[in-house]
């Protein structure tokens, strides 16, 4: 399976379209942050075109995420906790090059089964609930 920007990619049924992060060399799903005006299905298109360049509908809600024991991040005594969304999503678009190269080392489509390594650790829940099939949203 390709997992660098030359060549195409071609989207296989039940792979998951992964990127390489920048920041720490971890693979893990493509996301981001809510910008001001933007609605979470806006934000989730415009984040995975720029760390992927893919172009992707965005489907049901699969999970929200807010587990303090995964969700807190940073250092020291102002510790912010994130609640993340996460979404099916079916790429619609042809692929293209990121537009945030600095965010984005490597993409690729992989199984759940064969994910590549190092990967994000709390990641891997929002896999394990999309593999499911449920259309329940979970709430974690």
């Amino acid at each position: 399976m390709s997992s660098d920007f030359d060549g195409d990619f071609e989207q296989h049924d039940g792979t998951i379209l992964l990127m390489q992060r920048a920041d720490n060399g971890h693979w893990g799903l493509p996301g981001g942050h809510v910008e001001p005006g933007e609605s979470v299905t806006d934000a989730t298109m415009r984040e995975v075109l720029e760390e992927t360049g893919w172009q992707i509908e965005v489907g049901h809600l699969i999970g929200v995420y807010s587990d303090p024991a995964r969700q807190t991040v940073g250092q020291g005594a102002e510790r912010p906790q994130l609640v993340n969304l996460c979404f099916e999503a079916r790429v619609v678009g042809e692929a293209g090059q990121p537009t945030t190269p600095e965010e984005t080392l490597a993409i690729g489509f992989f199984a759940p089964s064969d994910l590549p390594a190092p990967f994000v650790p709390i990641h891997d829940i929002r896999i394990q609930d999309a593999e499911r099939g449920s259309r329940e949203t979970l709430v974690r």
